[in-house]
């Protein structure tokens, strides 16, 4: 969450700097709700009943967003995730929207790639049961993968709050898998990477999103660990595009320590934002809503424009880790 958090900090003191929204400026309340969806909805309560919100940016994650949307859709406050990216989100009222590519997306394209640009065989795939992101990658990579001709060789799972997965990752080794499909963010995803190559299962591991922040947490005598992870991703400061290494300059500047790509995505939520308000010439909830759909807005992986569902268009970017830096593999189209 403090990585969305300052690149949406950013974007609102740039927007203020410049005058705010039609002369008016941007009051950004922020709660944490500690990764739990309780608290999320306890943080959506207060802002709507006590700070009087206009629109909302957040939640950051599956379950709390898709708890946070239901709310949001029966009061019809616009809301945009910049980073939620299980498919359901969106799926809770016509006032949802996000900023970041789906689940399905990714599981989809990375079977996808595995199979046609990697050429690999069998998979194996290790899940938290517990966590709608990673079952989401999860189910999508398996099902693709079948569709593919991939032979899922060995499927475990693990819960929310475990550290110690070196019994699954033994049965996977034992079925020598030609790679390891394992969903999840960045904080697991270091002990996934450590404990397999404990084990003696040397398969490349693949990803989604959530592994953006690795390098931010590979041992300190050991800034390689990661190298080798493929994931996919919205955005890597690799690419020469120049909005963003605009952005990537600016979050440096102000922050002292690399963004990754939640901050990114969250910068872009704010100011797409406040593009609809000043579009939409009104306060009003429905204004707003409708001028987010219909909006056409440059953020810094692209532009972006929205499905009658409020997914964006938008492409994937394939990322590798070499060297202990991330590297762009490759663009791709999504293909639903």
């Amino acid at each position: 969450g403090n990585a969305a958090s300052q690149g949406a900090h950013l974007a609102v003191d740039q927007i203020n700097e410049k005058g705010g929204i039609a002369g008016k400026k941007i009051d950004y309340i922020e709660y944490d709700e500690k990764g739990d969806t309780e608290e999320a909805i306890n943080a959506f309560n207060r802002l709507v009943n006590e700070d009087g919100i206009v629109a909302l940016v957040g939640d950051v994650t599956t379950s709390p967003s898709i708890a946070v949307a239901q709310r949001a859709a029966k009061e019809g406050i616009p809301m945009i995730t910049p980073t939620g990216t299980g498919a359901p989100i969106t799926l809770q009222g016509d006032n949802v929207f996000r900023i970041c590519f789906i689940d399905p997306d990714q599981g989809n394209m990375m079977a996808t790639y595995a199979a046609d640009e990697l050429g690999v065989k069998t998979a194996a795939v290790i899940t938290n049961a517990a966590d709608d992101y990673s079952v989401g990658l999860s189910d999508a990579f398996v099902e693709r993968a079948k569709e593919e001709g991939l032979e899922i060789v060995a499927q475990e799972t693990y819960n929310s709050g475990d550290v110690d997965f070196k019994t699954q990752l033994t049965k996977i080794s034992k079925a020598n898998p030609d790679v390891l499909f394992a969903p999840d963010y960045y904080g697991v995803d270091i002990l996934l990477i450590q404990q397999a190559k404990q084990v003696g299962l040397d398969a490349p591991i693949l990803g989604g999103d959530g592994y953006d922040g690795v390098l931010n947490v590979t041992a300190e005598n050991n800034p390689q660990e990661a190298d080798g992870v493929m994931f996919t991703n919205h955005i890597v400061y690799s690419d020469p595009d120049e909005d963003i290494q605009d952005f990537y300059k600016a979050y440096v500047e102000k922050y002292d320590e690399d963004p990754i790509s939640f901050s990114a995505l969250a910068y872009d939520a704010v100011r797409l934002l406040a593009q609809a308000i000043e579009e939409a010439d009104s306060l009003d909830k429905g204004a707003i809503v409708k001028a987010i759909k219909d909006i056409q807005f440059d953020g810094i992986p692209g532009t972006i424009t929205f499905h009658e569902n409020g997914d964006p268009n938008n492409e994937i970017s394939l990322v590798t880790v070499d060297t202990a830096a991330y590297k762009l593999v490759d663009k791709l189209e999504i293909q639903r």
